[in-house]
C-alpha cells in the first residue's frame, strides 16, 4: 500500500465558537497543481520577518477545503486586524499589496461554515479582535461590540519566484496543489451526498464517477473544472436543499449553531457544533444507515450569545434529553450528563421515512 493510500482522510472538525469566549478557526487528478508546506495538526504556521517587505504578501491554501483568512499587522505596539479573504485549494490570495513593514505578521484562518466545522485548530498565543462577517479593525486588541477574540499566529513568509512574499495553509496530509485541489473537491462531492470517498487526494473511478453525476445533476459540462469559480459553483449547490440525506436551512439573520444525533441501533452519539450561516443550508456528515436521527439548533448573535425573544432562547429541538457541551463535542454516553461536564439538551426527532428531510431554522 502506497504512502497516499495510508493517509487518512479528515472529515470532522466541529466549531469551537459556538459560546461566549470561544474562539474558533485542476481539475481532477489530472488537472491539479502544486506547493508543499508540512504543519502538524492542520496549524497554520506564521513566520517573523522585521525587515520591511518590498512585495506583494499572498496567502496560498493547500488544505482540503475553501478557507476565510484574516490577518494581523503588528507594528511598534499597534495592532490591526483585517478579513475575510476567501481562498479555494490550490489558489492564492494577495492580502496586502505593495511594501509592508511590520513587527509581526499574524494570521488566522477558518473553513466555510458549509464544512459544518472548522477543521482547522486555533493554537497562536495572540487574541486579536474579529468580525463575523468582513471587517478592518484598527485596534485589534480591545474588542467592540459585535467583535470577539479569535487565536492569531504569527508566520514567516517564503520568498516566491515572483518575488512575492507568501505564506501557507496546510494541513496533515501534506497536499500538493494537485492534491489539494482534489481532495477538496472530494470533499464537497461528499458533502453534497456522492460517494466519493475516500477524502485522501487520488483519482480513482469513485471520485469520477461522483464527480459526473454531480456535474450532470447540476447541469454543468466538464468545462467548469477549469473555470476559477468551479469551487464557488459546488459550495452553493451544497448549501441547497438535498432530496436526500438531512439538511439544516437558515431562514433567520442570525447565526445558528447546531448539534445532530444519530441511533444506530445500539447508541445514541451526539455532536456538534455545526455553524450555519444567515440565509444558507448545510448537509450535516451522517455516516452509515442510522436508525434515527435527532436535532437541536439555536440561534447565536455576533458575541456568540443565545438569541432571546421575549426571555425564550430561539432554539430549535424536542424532547429527547441528549449530551452536549459548549464546546465542540461528541460523545456515545447519554446519562449522567451534568456529572461528565455536559449539559442534558431537548433533541428533536427527524423523520427520514421520504429518504431526505429538510429542516428550516426560522424565526416565529
Amino acid at each position: 500500500m502506497s504512502e497516499r493510500e495510508r493517509r487518512k482522510s479528515r472529515d470532522s472538525g466541529f466549531d469551537a465558537s459556538h459560546r461566549p469566549g470561544m474562539t474558533g478557526v485542476g481539475h481532477r487528478r489530472s488537472l491539479l497543481t502544486h506547493f508543499l508546506m508540512t504543519l502538524p495538526a492542520a496549524i497554520v504556521s506564521l513566520f517573523f520577518s522585521s525587515a520591511p517587505a518590498f512585495a506583494d504578501l499572498k496567502i496560498c491554501n493547500r488544505m482540503s477545503y475553501v478557507v476565510e483568512a484574516a490577518i494581523g499587522i503588528d507594528d511598534k505596539a499597534a495592532t490591526a486586524t483585517r478579513g475575510w479573504f476567501r481562498i479555494d485549494p490550490a489558489s492564492c490570495r494577495v492580502v496586502v499589496q505593495g511594501t509592508l513593514t511590520a513587527d509581526r505578521i499574524l494570521l488566522n484562518a477558518r473553513a466555510l461554515g458549509v464544512y459544518g466545522a472548522s477543521p482547522i485548530p486555533q493554537s497562536g498565543s495572540d487574541m486579536l479582535c474579529v468580525a463575523q462577517d468582513n471587517f478592518v479593525i484598527a485596534a485589534a486588541r480591545q474588542c467592540r461590540s459585535g467583535q470577539t477574540q479569535a487565536a492569531f499566529t504569527q508566520v514567516t513568509p517564503t520568498q516566491g519566484a515572483d518575488g512575492n512574499l507568501i505564506a501557507y495553509l496546510a494541513e496533515d496530509s501534506e497536499y500538493d496543489d494537485e492534491q489539494a485541489r482534489l481532495a477538496g473537491i472530494q470533499r464537497l462531492l461528499v458533502i453534497a451526498g456522492y460517494d466519493a470517498a475516500p477524502i485522501d487526494g487520488v483519482d480513482g473511478p469513485k471520485t469520477q464517477a461522483a464527480l459526473a453525476a454531480f456535474l450532470k445533476s447540476r447541469g454543468l459540462s466538464s468545462d467548469i473544472l477549469a473555470s476559477p469559480n468551479f469551487f464557488k459553483a459546488m459550495v452553493d449547490a451544497v448549501q441547497t436543499p438535498s432530496a436526500t440525506g438531512l439538511t439544516w436551512c437558515n431562514d433567520t439573520p442570525h447565526k445558528v449553531m447546531a448539534a445532530i444525533a444519530t441511533d444506530d441501533g445500539k447508541s445514541v452519539t451526539s455532536r456538534g457544533w455545526y455553524r450555519i450561516d444567515p440565509k444558507t443550508c448545510l448537509h450535516p456528515d451522517v455516516t452509515g444507515q442510522p436508525k434515527q436521527i435527532f436535532s437541536f439548533a439555536e440561534a447565536v448573535d455576533a458575541d456568540n450569545r443565545v438569541i432571546k425573544l421575549k426571555d425564550r432562547p430561539l432554539n430549535w429541538g424536542g424532547d429527547r434529553q441528549l449530551c452536549t457541551r459548549e464546546t465542540k463535542f461528541e460523545t456515545n454516553q447519554q446519562t449522567d450528563c451534568g456529572a461528565r461536564g455536559f449539559s442534558a439538551t431537548g433533541f428533536g426527532a427527524v423523520d427520514m421515512s421520504s429518504g431526505g428531510k429538510t429542516l428550516r431554522f426560522a424565526v416565529p
